[in-house]
This record gives structure tokens, C-alpha cells and sequence, in this order.
């Protein structure tokens, strides 16, 4: 794993610097900058974002440019285990946006992932839907957060910040 998140960072670091998104990135760490760090050996989340960071790199670049310019943006960031529940580990990610269909799948999975605005945990949980990037919503009811499927969602760390917006870890996979 060490390997991938290695070589993700690097990519990632690689893919900014030629990104025409991150010419006019914010000032400060953007959300890419942020979820690297605390994926990074030492971080808070050592290890535990490397199929997110696969995923984001194997999608449409697009969701990277997004995810790294300007705007304010929420993001829902599955963990490892989240991913490995839906039987991906990070190798399979890469492998699955190799091809278009595959990066297409991903790019509208993590695009769920995404919502407009810089929306606290305190935000989510008072709103009843919130609408996502990808198209649909996001649902939220008791203070429990549901995908399309109403299958529930934990959140394992809410309001890491960002520049561009807020990061909310979370341990299911969303499901447009």
C-alpha cells in the first residue's frame, strides 16, 4: 500500500502542476493537497485514503481539476475499508479507469461524492438533501446521511478543512 500512496502522491503532485486548475488554485492547502497529507506516512489517516487518491486519479481529470481549483466544494471522502466493502482495493481502481467505461464509473461515483458549497457537519446533518455533483442528492434524516439506496453512512472525522472547501471522511461508498 506504501507503494501506491507513494506513487499516488507523486502523480498527484505531478498532475497539479500541469492541471490548468491549479494555476488558479485558492490560496492554501486545496482539498487534493489536504487528503494527500493526511494520507501521507505520518498523517492522520496514514494509508487509510489510498483507494480514494487511486480513484481520483483514474477518473476523468476533471474530478482532480475540481477538486484541486477554485469554488468551495463538500466532499464526502470514503476510506479504504469503505472501498475494499465494495471489493476494491486500490490496484482495482487503477485497472478499472484503464478503460473508458471504467473511468467513466468512476468519475460519476466520486462525483457523488462531491457537493457545491463548504457545508459543516452541522450544515449536512440540518439539511434534508443536499444536492451532489454528479446529479441527485444526498440524503440526511435523524441525523443519519443516506445515498440513493438508502444505505447509511457513518462519518469517521467531519470538518477537515481545505481551501476550497470541507472534507467529511466517511465509511461507506455512496451509490448514485
Amino acid at each position: 500500500m506504501k507503494g501506491i500512496a507513494s506513487l499516488a502522491v507523486s502523480l498527484a503532485a505531478a498532475l497539479l502542476v500541469l492541471s490548468p486548475a491549479a494555476k488558479s488554485a485558492p490560496p492554501g492547502p486545496t482539498i487534493v493537497d489536504v487528503a494527500l497529507a493526511a494520507n501521507a506516512e505520518g498523517g492522520p489517516f496514514e494509508g487509510q485514503l489510498d483507494s480514494l487518491i487511486a480513484a481520483v486519479l483514474a477518473a476523468d481529470p476533471i474530478v482532480l481539476d475540481t477538486l484541486s481549483g477554485n469554488g468551495q466544494f463538500t466532499v464526502f471522502a470514503p476510506t479504504d475499508t469503505a472501498f475494499a466493502d465494495i471489493g476494491l482495493e486500490p490496484d482495482d481502481i487503477t485497472a478499472l479507469g484503464a478503460t473508458p467505461d471504467g473511468q467513466a464509473l468512476l468519475t460519476d461515483v466520486l462525483l457523488y461524492h462531491v457537493a457545491h458549497g463548504r457545508r459543516n457537519s452541522s450544515a449536512v446533518l440540518g439539511s434534508q438533501r443536499i444536492r451532489v455533483l454528479k446529479g441527485g442528492f444526498v440524503f440526511q434524516s435523524g441525523g443519519t446521511l443516506t445515498d440513493n439506496n438508502a444505505r447509511p453512512v457513518g462519518f469517521v472525522v467531519t470538518d477537515v478543512p481545505a481551501a476550497n472547501g470541507i472534507i467529511h471522511v466517511i465509511d461507506t461508498v455512496l451509490s448514485p
